[in-house]
């Protein structure tokens, strides 16, 4: 636990002095007591002692008093919270290397079950983008927090040929910040720096805000599920555009599905080999403050996707909780004054 205003914390000091009058106070009344002329007369008027009880609302109120002023210190403490994130971007491949059976039935129906299991263990208000890419890469459905038209978008992916990553997480961030005029066409033709602001010069002047980077992994209203093989074929470099996701604060959550060794497929009259290559999909993730997932067979695969809701939808970070101690305090306050008014018909 750390402090804002550590200062503060020497108000601690004054609670042990508090006792010390406490203690003096008793002493003094029992003092007082003792003046009686008959002792006994006193008992029998006074009844059976409160015992402990007389104790536990000083003791209560002291507490109180204790939280608050740790309170007062402005503490941060590091607990696990529900994440900010709004919007996920399943960018899923449909290449023609996710026919191979290393994970069966295929890669591809055990990605779509696996994705699809996902979406019904996300919150409700979570919205969900889906974005397809193979030679190119495209929306395939805006985000919605429809999980019949996210179900629909999934079970309609056509297998096609080449492997574009780069261009994926390139269209998913253009889904996410469309006033930042992303446009994957001018950076297929180089028109633009990657970390600068993307924009075709020959299509129709929009409203651009100025692009600023960020720090990695700082942006908490959106997040990229990226799920593939990782052998890039065409398209963007892969890892300059999770250069341009690091800069703009949104993490790639990487899955890599398939085996390292991999399989020889054939498609049309040609074969090839089609191996898992994790370094890149680990590489992603690190730049972009994400985490890489290995899923070699379908159930590898649905318990990635388990993960990732858990992890997507609650994170441990550093929080000030003053307001929960100063809640903390007054409930003791109360509890306090309560037990008091209750048992000895007075407060404290």
């Amino acid at each position: 636990m750390t402090f804002l205003w550590p200062q503060f914390l020497w108000l601690q000091t004054l609670l042990p002095l508090l006792v010390l009058i406490y203690l003096w106070l008793m002493h003094r009344r029992k003092a007082q007591t003792l003046r009686y002329a008959s002792l006994s007369l006193v008992k029998e008027a006074m009844g059976k002692g409160p015992g402990l009880k007389r104790h536990i609302p000083p003791l209560l109120f002291l507490l109180a008093l204790s939280a608050m002023l740790l309170a007062s210190a402005r503490p941060f403490a590091v607990v696990t919270l529900p994440m900010q994130q709004e919007t996920i971007i399943l960018a899923m491949d449909v290449s023609g290397s996710m026919r191979a059976t290393d994970v069966k039935p295929n890669r591809l129906i055990a990605s779509q079950n696996a994705a699809k299991a996902f979406l019904a263990e996300l919150p409700r208000q979570v919205r969900v983008g889906i974005v397809a890419f193979a030679g190119t890469a495209q929306v395939v459905q805006p985000p919605t927090l429809s999980r019949e038209d996210l179900t629909a978008a999934i079970d309609k992916f056509q297998l096609q040929r080449a492997t574009a990553i780069g261009s994926a997480i390139v269209i998913s961030l253009a889904e996410l910040f469309p006033d930042q005029g992303i446009e994957l066409d001018a950076l297929v033709r180089g028109g633009s720096r990657l970390r600068g602001v993307p924009i075709d010069t020959t299509a129709p002047k929009k409203d651009v805000k100025p692009f600023v980077p960020v720090a990695p992994g700082s942006y908490g209203s959106a997040a990229i599920i990226l799920l593939t093989d990782g052998q890039r074929t065409t398209g963007i470099d892969t890892l300059e555009a999770a250069k341009m996701a690091a800069d703009r604060g949104v993490r790639v959550y990487t899955v890599g599905i398939g085996t390292v060794d991999g399989e020889t497929i054939g498609f049309e009259g040609w074969s090839m080999r089609v191996r898992l290559d994790e370094e890149t999909l680990k590489k992603v993730a690190l730049q972009t403050e994400g985490e890489y997932f290995y899923a070699g067979t379908a159930e590898n695969l649905k318990a990635v996707y388990e993960k990732l809701s858990a992890r997507l939808t609650v994170e441990k970070k550093e929080t000030e909780i003053s307001g929960l101690l100063a809640l903390v305090g007054a409930a003791l306050a109360l509890l306090s004054a309560g037990l008091s008014l209750l048992w000895f018909k007075r407060i404290l």
